[in-house]
């Protein structure tokens, strides 16, 4: 079940309140706790607050502190921005989500206002965060002063803008459309968008656009005299008293706003009488101008009336206070019952709700970004934190995620090697790494080095291994360290930074070896790609597997898939899709195929099939219009190592994802290979999924 909705717009004073009143009104019929959540802010001097997070959290009685609803400052966003720290942004964003989305039921996620500084990238920052929390979108557009093509178009390309970057589009909202053309604007709508997107046409309300008297007593910075009580009145109409008051009552119009310098005394008395006279229409409000107050003798006759519209006093005059009250954008906010009330009448009377409530509940997004897969990790990881031993405890690269895993709480270190060196090299680095949060072993003067020795001799004395060797033996860093994970002492082990990965596999083969009922040990990595998170295996260890062990690899691979939330769709790749290929290799995977599906007839897998006919949906209906996993594939098997590795590290190189791994599948206890070349964030990555593993251990 879905758990969220994005609502975006693609310009300023589109009205998206209407949605997200309406949706929250409709979602609380549906679900017990729902939570409001805007990524990205205006900034506001002290004192003030976010007016949309006022308005839900106030008017819904949400369980939820201000601070809780935001996640950053547009200024925040673009100082980021500028110095190349995007992916700052997104973090704390993904954080903030992430917490309300564990607390409520479902999230409603307001994107961006468009208004002030960076507003030219907004668009593609409310894209990147839908795409990034994995959630899908609702897109409202305003039709005021656009021709139907030129508005019809642009709400298409905001829809091909969201699909093309992964992100599902459920609904599209034309907004403030002239209540004739409604019909018109939806059958457009219906026919250029692509299928199954929900449309909905709002005619333009003229409430919903005026201002209320407070909105420009606050825009103006009026010193309120009379009237408070009537702050909420809308203003439909305003004007300037500066002719003789017989001939100002006659431009009068209902819900008026007079503006007259603070002086004229027989314009304010006259609008006065005028609004609660049976033959004029009633004002909404005076404004005075040029910061001119009227005598105490007016005042005092004013105090005496039995209805006071506001009276308020600005200080500009009469020309610039009239220009400021026809730029202002009207809001809504909590104290304004009217608008609230209009618009969530709007809502239920023009947009679709069942389907659109059956569509928030119902909808599955079909993969997860990088950036969210690796926040899920870390949030894991975190959640019961594991005690992982890095045998290469001196190497700088070690030393660093070491820092990085400490301070993120993501797993308890032992780190191998002599102390002294560790602690100069640490210096020499001028590292914030506390060693005292960090144990540190050098394998021959550990308390338990004659023990773990004794167990290796036990172990493998019938390959005739004596006591003497098994000392030496453990004597070395890799040996000490799966030792340590054997015994319980550690809970898993992560090395080859410095060493083979015959090295760092071969003690785990002799005594951790393979669970029960499995009978290889292969690997997988995570490939991050820009959009979606796959599974490659085995591209690290098995060079030629046979047809029952390229199975065992498929089925081992699609349960570490489901395990770390990628749901598992097999393609077992090769040179030909389907039975249109013949010879040994292509036979092999066919085979391979049908052990998969004979053994675990609960996945869903596919092959042989082509690399593109699995990732591309439209050449996978192609080739196999019947198939599952064509187009859709998440987890793939490739038939050799020679293939397998060589794809990673091109998919890796040309389109710049990060592949976490290798990381080990079928050991009893979590081992982990790192790359001689790997880096800080490599070491880090992969100790991650290694305590994940040692969880599920």
């Amino acid at each position: 079940m879905n758990k969220a909705i994005y609502i975006a717009t693609i310009e300023a004073n589109s009205g998206k309140s209407i949605l997200t009143l309406g949706l929250m009104r409709l979602l609380l019929g549906k679900m017990a706790r729902v939570g409001y959540f805007r990524p990205i802010i205006n900034d506001y001097p002290e004192g003030r607050r976010d007016n949309h997070i006022e308005t839900i959290l106030t008017h819904f009685h949400l369980p939820m502190a201000y601070e809780e609803a935001y996640a950053c400052t547009r200024s925040e966003v673009v100082l980021k921005n500028s110095r190349n720290q995007e992916d700052e942004v997104l973090d704390t964003i993904i954080q903030k989500y992430k917490q309300l989305e564990s607390r409520f039921d479902f999230v409603l996620v307001e994107g961006t206002d468009f208004t002030g500084e960076g507003s030219i990238i907004e668009w593609d920052v409310n894209v990147l965060m839908a795409k990034n929390l994995g959630i899908p979108t609702i897109i409202i557009s305003s039709g005021v002063g656009k021709s139907l093509d030129e508005f019809v178009n642009s709400l298409v390309l905001a829809c091909d803008s969201f699909k093309d970057n992964g992100v599902e589009v459920l609904m599209v909202t034309a907004n403030m459309i002239q209540p004739e053309n409604r019909e018109l604007v939806l059958r457009s709508l219906e026919k250029e968008l692509p299928v199954g997107v929900l449309t909905a046409a709002i005619p333009l309300n003229p409430v919903l656009g005026n201002p209320s008297v407070r909105e420009i007593v606050e825009a103006l910075d009026g010193r309120l005299l009379f009237g408070e009580r009537y702050l909420e009145k809308q203003v439909a109409h305003f004007g300037v008293g500066a002719m003789q008051l017989r001939n100002y009552l006659t431009h009068l119009d209902e819900d008026t706003l007079v503006i007259t310098p603070g002086d004229r005394a027989d314009i304010i008395l006259g609008a006065l009488q005028a609004n609660i006279s049976a033959n004029y229409p009633s004002i909404s409000g005076i404004c005075l101008t040029g910061g001119l107050i009227p005598e105490d003798s007016i005042i005092l006759l004013i105090k005496g009336l039995s209805e006071i519209v506001p009276i308020f006093s600005v200080q500009e005059g009469t020309f610039a206070a009239t220009n400021r009250i026809g730029a202002i954008q009207s809001q809504i906010y909590a104290g304004n019952a009217l608008k609230i009330n209009i618009s969530l009448k709007d809502f239920s009377t023009y947009v679709p709700e069942d389907a659109l409530a059956e569509r928030l509940v119902t909808f599955r997004a079909e993969g997860i970004t990088p950036r969210m897969f690796q926040y899920n990790l870390l949030k894991k990881a975190q959640s019961d934190r594991k005690h992982i031993v890095l045998p290469e405890g001196t190497d700088e690269r070690i030393l660093r995620a070491s820092r990085e895993l400490i301070h993120h709480r993501a797993a308890e270190i032992t780190l191998l090697g002599n102390p002294d060196e560790i602690r100069e090299k640490v210096q020499q680095l001028k590292l914030d790494l506390d060693l005292d949060k960090v144990h540190i072993l050098e394998p021959r003067s550990a308390p338990k080095f004659e023990e773990y020795a004794q167990t290796l001799y036990e172990l493998r004395k019938h390959k005739n291994t004596d006591l003497t060797m098994a000392q030496d033996l453990m004597a070395d860093v890799s040996y000490f360290g799966t030792m340590m994970v054997y015994k319980g002492d550690a809970d898993g082990m992560v090395s080859g930074a410095t060493h083979t990965t015959q090295h760092t596999i071969r003690p785990a083969l002799q005594f951790v070896k393979t669970k029960p009922g499995v009978s290889l040990v292969s690997s997988v990595f995570f490939m991050c790609l820009p959009d979606r998170v796959t599974v490659f295996g085995d591209c690290a260890i098995n060079p030629n597997p046979t047809a029952g062990e390229l199975a065992e690899i498929a089925i081992t691979s699609a349960d570490t898939s489901t395990a770390f939330g990628i749901e598992a769709r097999v393609a077992m790749l090769s040179y030909s899709s389907g039975t249109s290929g013949q010879g040994l290799e292509v036979d092999k995977v066919r085979e391979a195929t049908r052990l998969v599906r004979e053994r675990r007839p609960d996945l869903l897998v596919e092959g042989p099939i082509q690399y593109d006919a699995a990732v591309d949906l439209k050449v996978g209906r192609s080739k196999l219009p019947d198939s599952e996993v064509a187009g859709r594939a998440t987890v793939f098997v490739f038939p050799d190592l020679n293939t397998g590795n060589n794809t990673y590290k091109a998919v890796q190189r040309e389109t710049g994802a990060l592949a976490i791994g290798p990381m080990l599948q079928g050991l009893n206890k979590p081992v982990n290979d790192l790359s001689r070349g790997c880096t800080e964030d490599d070491i880090f990555n992969t100790v991650v999924i290694t305590a994940i593993q040692a969880q599920g251990e």
